[in-house]
């Protein structure tokens, strides 16, 4: 069994089928919790799709010298068109452990979430 990113369980049935287009995310936490996981996965297809395309800079690869160890949301709120995530990001990088916090911003586009921005700190 491989664990997936995001820590909700295996990756195969958590954010493995969204990442493969199996299927959308459902609400604005799962796609918070399945762009982390393509993060850590370095999945920049997946991330460019998940972006709203007004906002989406022009490279979003992750930095392969980023190794992201783990996600905890502090809180997520939606109305069924925009959502919000507050979540911690933990990471290591050459200058050792450290950690992103951020409040993100949803929207539906075409019945799909997508990352819109967010606020770091």
């Amino acid at each position: 069994m491989v664990m997936c990113p995001c820590g909700w369980g295996e990756y195969a049935s958590c954010c493995g089928p969204l990442h493969e287009g199996e299927r959308a995310a459902t609400t604005p936490e799962e796609l918070m919790r399945s762009r982390y996981a393509a993060f850590a996965k370095g999945d920049a297809f997946y991330l460019a799709r998940t972006w709203h395309p007004r906002t989406r800079p022009d490279d979003v690869s992750a930095d392969p010298s980023i190794r992201w160890t783990g996600l905890d949301v502090l809180a997520s709120a939606s109305d069924g068109e925009t959502g919000t995530v507050d979540f911690v990001a933990r990471y290591v990088d050459s200058s050792g452990p450290g950690e992103l916090r951020e409040h993100s911003r949803f929207a539906r586009r075409a019945g799909r979430w997508v990352y819109v921005d967010g606020d770091v700190g």
